[in-house]
This record gives structure tokens, C-alpha cells and sequence, in this order.
């Protein structure tokens, strides 16, 4: 029978169902695609012959709303979404969205803050006994002590606070299905403590073995170092080959325990897994509100891998999906395609071929497939590994057959592209063709920053890679006769960001003739290495101190300078620009960032000649007149800095 799975009682007794085997309940709207974490998971019991239904978004101020199917035979499982709930209702300033990609309409309000948190509590007010499995990124990231960037403080396990009975962390299909055979073979869910993938809780470490201590939690809340020694440890043990068993001490006989990650699918396991039958969509029961705005993004796209090695800092993949590439095969991927041929909504463009990184389609090297990655080692930072094998061969061969199939008129790839591995192939071939075929006129890449202390905080190449690979860029469209341009992502405020490098990327972006329509604040999201620099002032690699922007302020001045052609960050730019002691970029010459106010005399700027006054500083500015226009209104910077900015300007200062 192929359809959505049951979200009512009238689902239930079409299928002759009295009773689910699972209920889950889930932060996002039902949509049945391989794009989200609870259509694969809920598939996966379905292919093992569990029964499945889903409430979706339940009004959690309503007991009732969770009961819509009853009481499930083995238990509740408990998503907030493919988003952290957090993420996906504030910006890095902590200011509300307004929207919501994964609700019907686009409505912001449909799920709770901390949703994973707030439906188990409510599932176990009403169902006391019946077990709850958490799982999702949210879970995922937080299934130890960690740092609560919404709330500035370090917040005890999600297993805790929940109320569950176990986390599956990682993208959880093998632990799922451990979890639900054990259930129903009769075993308590207090004794499945043997499943990878999983965290449990414990008041005895009697039959706990081969296990790591961590520090207590109140050991980590009460110092920052402490913290940071207590996540290197953690982040040292997310291989599924080396990491160790995880013992985390709370209250007096209190413990988490986290097992080691599961062992990465293989390409048969992800072959099987994207072959189930998937509706492809968003439930019907969405249509009168305009459906789920994601969808458009995600319908005619192919996930081809998971995993990433980049190692980049900021980024919270090592956690949860891990550093071992796993891939599907060009069969199961060509098949998914060629389905979209008979959709009437398809229209020959097939979005993206890829996964976190699109162009790794294997293991870094051969030695992770059976002893796993290097825990204190990266495989592209700060340079290549030796043992680094790169080919582009299998991804292209991929890209070849997708583009030879009836009715495809273009392949894209928008997922993101490792431009430092893209430079390490000796083979030009993939790099000629990502230009002839696989770019709509702006390729996304992801340099970050240009700063190489910066980049280094970051898990990134230095900027010479990325200048290399811009030139060979161009140099390969120009061959092509194709008018093609590259779109760097940036990301401002990281650890190791003060305003001096924030305004030498200024610079860069001036001498490039670009403004960037969008910036990237760094968010301090749970379980990444530059979240925990950002809490400690600590690299835990390192254990180094690790200069980090803090106010609000501070951070606004950062982002400000990336867009300092925008009329609406002149005072943010004016101050950083005096802060950082550049005032030399403040005046009429094309170099300068900003023009002094209206009423203030050429003459009030030392050193700049009369030559290029008048005209628009760089290029692609707007007209004189606009650019005037941005340096109007009286001054709104007070004479006297607040005790909180002379400490930052005396860092600088040192810097």
C-alpha cells in the first residue's frame, strides 16, 4: 500500500490498524521526502514491518493533541524538525523569524522552542510509562552538556530535560531499528543499553565497560576549561571505529552514557533506504494553506552522499552525520531521477546533485573504511593529507548519466563545493565540465574569510587557495566563451575575528569591486568547535586563547564593514573604521570604504589628494549622489565610549 502514512484514526482503520507500534511526533510539517530525517526513519520501521503513524506540529498546550492515535504498542519517537528548533525561529541576534520553510504557509508559531524538550514532557505527562526515543539534530547536538547560545549558559543532556529514555544521535536508521527489535522481543527499555548510536541514562556504571569519564557536569559549569577539555574529548570520539563509550557524571548516581556512533551505511544500505516508497511530498492535508515552501527547493534534488571530512569548524556534521563518506550508487541515483520525468511539475532542471559537500563521492582515504578517521588530525586543514586521495571521476560519471536522460535539460550543483579539494585534483577534467554544465551563472562557494588567522580558527584553506582557484576559474569560463561568476559565501565575527581583520575582508571586498547581499554571522550552534571557542575563549585543540566577539555591538560593526556600501551601516562602519585605528580609509579617494560626513571639509582627512574626489569610491558603487546621500544626518556616536568599548578598542589595540 503506498501512501502516506497515518496522521488520524481514520488513516489507522483504512489500513485495519487498531493500534500503531510507533507514534512520532514531529516539529515539522509531514513531508514524506528522503530530504527528511522522519519520512526515512518512519520507512525504515515500515520495511521492517513495524507499524508507523505521525502527529505533525501538535498544539503543545493541548494534552490531546499528542493522543490522536492512542497509545503506541512500543513506544513514542520524538523529532523537533530537520532544523534545530532555535536556529530556525531566531537570527544569530536572537530577533524572532517571521517565517517557517518546514510549516504549511510559510507560518511562523506552529512548534514550540525547544520542541524536542517540550513534546516529550508533554507525551510523559499524559503517557507515563510508554517509551520515548528522541532523535534529530537537535537531539543529535545535544545529547551531552553543551552550550545554550539562546540561553548564555551550559545546559544539561537533552536526555534529561526530556524526560526520554534514549537519544538515537547520528542519522539513526541502524540504531532505530536495534531500538525497535529489542521493544518488541520484550526487552525494557531501561536495558537497551547495548545499541550504537545511542544515549542512555544510568544510575549504576556496574555493567558500563570500555568507557571514558568525563569530566561532571558541574565541573564544566563551574570552569571554561574544563568545558573545553570535556568537548575535545567528545569530538575526538564521533568515529564510529575509535571513538570510545562516553561516561558523563550528573547528581549523585546520575549518568549519561553515550554508546559509539553507529557504523557508516554501505552503498547497498543507502541504496535500499532511498528506494523505499516515499510519497516524494508534502501530505495533502497542507494543499488549501499553499503547501510547504521547502519543497520547491527540495523536490527534483538528489542526495548522492553523506558524511563530510572538510572539518570545518563551525560546522556541527562531525557530530551528527560524522567524517566518513557514504554514498548511494549511480543506479539508485539515476532511477530517482528518471521518476522525475513523470511528474507534471517537473520541468527538465534537476536542482542538486550532492550532499554536504557535493564533490566527495568516497572516503578520504582507504584506511577510514576499517580503522576510521584521525581523531586529532583533519583531512584538508590546514593542509591536504598526504594520504588524501582525490578524484573527481566517479561524481563526473554521475553528472554524465543524469545528463543524458530523456527530458533533463540541466544538472545543477548547488550544494557546496570544496574549492580547496576541487584545486587538489591533478585532473582538470571535472573542473572543465562543473563550468560547461553544472553552473546557472553563479557558482556558491565558501571561502569564508581571507584572513589566514582567521580561516585557521576556521578549519579553512588559506586564502591563496581560494585566489587559485578564482583564477583558474575565470580562466577556464573564459575558455569556454561563458560569462560566469563565483558567489563567496563570508562569514563575519568567528572566533579569531577582531575588527582589524573584519576590515582588512572590507578592503578585499573593495579592491574586488563586490558587495555581498548576504553575510553570515557566526551562530554559536551547539557541538561545533567554534561554539565552544565562542563560550570558553579557548581553541579546545589548542587549548589557546582565542580572541572572540562578543557584544552584540561589536558583532554588528563586524557584519557592517562586509556591506559597508550599504547606506544603512555608515555609522557602524565609521565607528569600526575609528575603532580599529584606520580613519586612512575614511575620506574621498577610491580606496577609502567611506566618505567623511556632509559639512566636514576634504581637508578634515589627511594624505588624499583632490583627484578622485567627487567620484564613486570603487566599483559597482551607486551614483555620487547616493553615495552622499549615505554619509548624511548628524553625528550619533558619542564622544565618551562606554567602559565596555575602550576594552575592545585596547584589544585591538594589542592585536
Amino acid at each position: 500500500m503506498r501512501d502516506f502514512l497515518p496522521i488520524c484514526k481514520e488513516d489507522m482503520e483504512k489500513r485495519g490498524w487498531e493500534q500503531c507500534d510507533f507514534v512520532y511526533v514531529i516539529g515539522d510539517a509531514y513531508v514524506d521526502h528522503t530530504s527528511f530525517g522522519p519520512a526515512i526513519i518512519s520507512r525504515v520501521l515500515e520495511s521492517h514491518g513495524y507499524r508507523v503513524g505521525i502527529i505533525s506540529q501538535p498544539d503543545w498546550k493541548d494534552e490531546r493533541s499528542i493522543q490522536i492515535l492512542g497509545a503506541p504498542r512500543l513506544g513514542f519517537l520524538v523529532c523537533a524538525g530537520n532544523m534545530d528548533t532555535m536556529v530556525n525561529h531566531y537570527t544569530v541576534a536572537k530577533k524572532r523569524r517571521h517565517t517557517d520553510a518546514y510549516t504549511p504557509g510559510g507560518e511562523i508559531g506552529k512548534r514550540p522552542d525547544r520542541a524536542t524538550i517540550v513534546y516529550s514532557n508533554l507525551i510523559r505527562k499524559v503517557y507515563k510509562q510508554v517509551p520515548i526515543i528522541v532523535g534529530g539534530i537537535e537531539a543529535s547536538l545535544r545529547r551531552l552538556g553543551h552550550y545554550d547560545y539562546w540561553s548564555d549558559k551550559v545546559k544539561r543532556s537533552i536526555l534529561l530535560d526530556s524526560q526520554a529514555d534514549l537519544i538515537s544521535y547520528g542519522m539513526g536508521e541502524k540504531s532505530i531499528v536495534e531500538i525497535a527489535d529489542a521493544l518488541n522481543s520484550g526487552i525494557s527499555i531501561k536495558d537497551i543499553t547495548f545499541v550504537d548510536g545511542t544515549v542512555y541514562k544510568t544510575n549504576s556504571l556496574e555493567s558500563v565497560y570500555d568507557a571514558l569519564q568525563l569530566p561532571a557536569f558541574e565541573e564544566i559549569l563551574k570552569d571554561k576549561r574544563t568545558f573545553a577539555e570535556s568537548f575535545y574529548t567528545q569530538y575526538c570520539n564521533t568515529d564510529p571505529f575509535s571513538g570510545k563509550r562516553l561516561v558523563e557524571k550528573y547528581a549523585d548516581n546520575e549518568y549519561v552514557v553515550q554508546n559509539p556512533p553507529a557504523k557508516p551505511l554501505t552503498q547497498a544500505e543507502m541504496d535500499r533506504i532511498y528506494a523505499l516508497p516515499y510519497m516524494r511530498s508534502y501530505h495533502p492535508a497542507y494543499e488549501e494553506k499553499g503547501g510547504i515552501p521547502i519543497i520547491q527547493e527540495l523536490k527534483f534534488s538528489l542526495v548522492s552522499n553523506r558524511g563530510c571530512f572538510g572539518g570545518c569548524s563551525f560546522c556541527a556534521l562531525t557530530f551528527h552525520q560524522g567524517r566518513i563518506i557514504q554514498t548511494r550508487s549511480h543506479e539508485s541515483i539515476v532511477k530517482e531521477a528518471e521518476a522525475f520525468q513523470w511528474d507534471p511539475d517537473f520541468k527538465g532542471y534537476i536542482n542538486d546533485v550532492g550532499g554536504p559537500t557535493a564533490n566527495f563521492r568516497a572516503p578520504a582515504c582507504k584506511k577510514q573504511l576499517t580503522k576510521g578517521v584521525c581523531p586529532n588530525k583533519q583531512c584538508l586543514s590546514p593542509k591536504p593529507c598526504q594520504n588524501l586521495e582525490v578524484d573527481h571521476s566517479d561524481y563526473l560519471a554521475l553528472l554524465k548519466k543524469l545528463r543524458a536522460l530523456p527530458k533533463v535539460k540541466k544538472v545543477f550543483i548547488r550544494s557546496g563545493i570544496r574549492f580547496d579539494y576541487l584545486m587538489a585534483d591533478k585532473n582538470d577534467t571535472f573542473f572543465k565540465e562543473l563550468c560547461e554544465h553544472h553552473i546557472s551563472g553563479q557558482l556558491k562557494v565558501a571561502p569564508e574569510h581571507i584572513c589566514d588567522e582567521v580561516l585557521s580558527m576556521m578549519g579553512k584553506p588559506e586564502n591563496s587557495v581560494y585566489e587559485a582557484f578564482i583564477k583558474k576559474y575565470k580562466q577556464t569560463n573564459a575558455k569556454l566563451g561563458k560569462e560566469q561568476y563565483v558567489v563567496p559565501y563570508l562569514m563575519s565575527s568567528h572566533p579569531g575575528s577582531t575588527i582589524k581583520e573584519a576590515v582588512k575582508l572590507a578592503e578585499y571586498l573593495r579592491d574586488l569591486g563586490y558587495m555581498p547581499e548576504q553575510v553570515q554571522d557566526f551562530y554559536p550552534t551547539p557541538s561545533t568547535i567554534s561554539t565552544c571557542m565562542y563560550y570558553t575563549g579557548l581553541d579546545p585543540r589548542t587549548m589557546k586563547e582565542v580572541y572572540t566577539p562578543k557584544s552584540p555591538h561589536e558583532k554588528a560593526m563586524q557584519r557592517a564593514l562586509i556591506q559597508y556600501r550599504n547606506p544603512k551601516n555608515y555609522d557602524l562602519v565609521l565607528e569600526a573604521l575609528k575603532l580599529a585605528g584606520r580613519e586612512d580609509l575614511i575620506g574621498y579617494d577610491k580606496r577609502c570604504l567611506i566618505r567623511p560626513r556632509e559639512g566636514v571639509g576634504k581637508g578634515h582627512v589627511q594624505g588624499y589628494g583632490t583627484k578622485n574626489s567627487g567620484k564613486p569610491a570603487g566599483k559597482n558603487t551607486g551614483k555620487t549622489g547616493q553615495s552622499r546621500k549615505a554619509g548624511g544626518g548628524k553625528p550619533n556616536i558619542k564622544q565618551e565610549m562606554s567602559k565596555k568599548k575602550k576594552t575592545i578598542r585596547n584589544i585591538h589595540k594589542k592585536k
